[in-house]
């Protein structure tokens, strides 16, 4: 009789650290999309996105903790315009050739209760890596109804000041605050 409770607790242990692993998702390139916006010689926004990128998400929603390892690909730069999209992936700005990718890598997700507040790590760009900090305006999780799988995304945006990553081109005329909306969505593995 007393093996009996040693077991059931043994087993609930057992249920509530299962519960608790960490689920691994992949980056959806289709809704997922990184998006800049930076005031043109304060006349108007320009706006681009990147139309290449990858990466992981590992979340675990009951111990509010998680992991992002996102890759772009800088040469994937789209902002409608040919000839304006050369010129950014150049050397003045992105620098592709010598830089072909920016990458976001995060450990740390902070909540507000159950909502995801925000997502802070570190961006690399230009060969140089500095802290970065994502607020999260949504989020969520859902069953994909066609892929039969947990899907979880959300908007995230922040704003850096590109001259600390040494994208000097332009200032001040074309200021040094850029404005970065994430919106992300992926799919569990």
């Amino acid at each position: 009789m007393t093996l009996r409770p040693l077991l059931l607790a043994a087993a609930l242990c057992a249920a509530a650290a299962a519960q608790a692993e960490p689920a691994s998702y992949a980056i959806e390139p289709t809704h997922t999309f990184v998006t800049f916006e930076v005031l043109h010689f304060g006349t108007s926004t320009s706006r681009g996105r990147f139309d290449r990128k990858e990466g992981m998400v590992e979340f675990d929603r009951a111990a509010k903790t998680g992991k992002v390892d996102v890759t772009i690909e800088t040469d994937s730069i789209n902002t409608g315009t040919a000839p304006f999209n050369s010129h950014l992936a150049g050397k003045d700005f992105f620098n592709a050739a010598e830089f072909p990718t920016a990458r976001f890598v995060s450990e740390r997700f902070a909540f507000n209760g159950d909502k995801l507040s925000e997502v802070a790590g570190s961006l690399t760009l230009l060969g140089k890596t500095l802290p970065v900090v994502l607020k999260a305006s949504h989020f969520n999780c859902y069953n994909h109804p066609r892929l039969k799988r947990e899907v979880c995304g959300g908007d995230f945006e922040t704003t850096i000041q590109r001259s600390q990553w040494g994208m000097n081109y332009g200032l001040p005329g074309i200021p040094d605050p850029v404005r970065l909306l994430v919106q992300v969505e992926a799919v569990k593995q």
